[in-house]
């Protein structure tokens, strides 16, 4: 589905999300118009989509929770689909391993996160057990995987900016309670690479305020641009989800040590059964095979880990998926 030329532009967008068709172009040898093609193609075919990934402070209270199911047998696609239409869920897969269905939740507070856990997801019909886990802190998150197909000359080219920014005074916490700020939040949510012209067309604004929020935001790391492209469809086939037990002093050290592996897509310490959580992307078995016998086998403290595998992804970031697209809710067929 992909060649070449497109995983470059993939790599590249995954560097510098909003980045011109023009400095892309100058990066990667193609013409700007190229460029634009190639994306409008991708995102037309539901392949990819640049969005905004949020702090968590600016989307709910509290931290996300990771899941797992224990399914009644056969009920793992009803299950997985039915969680995967829960508000709160993030990310949904029917897994084999330790689970039978994984997901990570994100309520809004603590008390719909008891509500959540303790009553809406153990009543699913199908679901004989689940367990979960408090996310204590992220070590890497899903913007920060790379595809590593550029030169070091071209990552430089698109990382540093065309001239030193000016000078901004410390900002504190983020005021996302603003209407034009909540809502250019919500407009780069969706679309990762807004302008500000289009932002000020949205919503009614000057396009010097538009810009002006759009630059606060992603300077204050209360959004952050991301490529949404299933992995497999760049050459990562096997996704796994590895919950790891350690002993109390080796707990940061290890997830350190995951958070720099390449296939770390999302690594974090949890409080729960286990202690550190790595999902992680691999092109082979054998990849996975030498991750865990010669990879985790170095690492002092680690005393289990119990390895999921992914057989489906059904929503990632909230976005629905089905066969490597990516859909809206009327795709899948859920309540809007």
């Amino acid at each position: 589905m992909l060649d070449d030329a497109d995983l470059d532009l993939v790599a590249a967008l995954q560097v510098a999300p909003r980045a011109s068709a023009a400095a892309l172009a100058a990066v990667l040898g193609m013409s700007a118009s190229t460029v634009g093609r190639r994306l409008a193609r991708m995102e037309e075919q539901r392949i990819l989509r640049v969005i905004g990934q949020l702090d968590w402070p600016a989307r709910a209270e509290g931290n996300p929770r990771h899941v797992w199911v224990t399914t009644a047998p056969g009920a793992s696609e009803r299950v997985a689909r039915a969680l995967a239409d829960l508000p709160e869920a993030q990310l949904v897969a029917e897994t084999s391993g330790k689970s039978d269905v994984y997901c990570a939740v994100h309520p809004v507070d603590r008390a719909q996160a008891r509500e959540l856990l303790a009553s809406r997801i153990p009543s699913v019909p199908g679901i004989v057990a689940t367990r979960s886990e408090l996310v204590l802190r992220a070590l890497t998150k899903a913007d920060s995987w790379r595809l590593h197909r550029l030169a070091d000359s071209q990552v430089k080219a698109l990382t540093e900016p065309a001239e030193p920014p000016a000078a901004v005074p410390h900002a504190g916490p983020p005021d996302v309670r603003a209407a034009d700020e909540r809502g250019v939040l919500d407009l780069l949510r969706a679309d990762g690479r807004l302008t500000a012209a289009q932002a000020a067309r949205a919503l009614g604004l000057s396009q010097s305020t538009a810009y002006r929020l759009i630059q606060s935001l992603l300077r204050r790391g209360v959004v952050r641009p991301r490529v949404e492209i299933e992995p497999a469809l760049l050459g990562y086939s096997l996704e796994v989800v590895i919950a790891l037990t350690t002993s109390p002093g080796a707990i940061r050290p290890v997830a350190d040590e995951l958070a720099r592996h390449p296939s770390a897509r999302y690594v974090s310490i949890v409080a729960g059964t286990t202690s550190v959580i790595h999902q992680g992307v691999f092109k082979h078995e054998e990849d996975l095979g030498d991750f865990l016998t010669r990879d985790l086998a170095h690492l002092p403290g680690i005393t289990a880990l119990q390895v999921s595998v992914v057989l489906r992804m059904l929503r990632r970031y909230w976005i629905y998926r089905e066969d490597g697209r990516l859909l809206d809710r009327r795709d899948a067929g859920a309540p809007v």
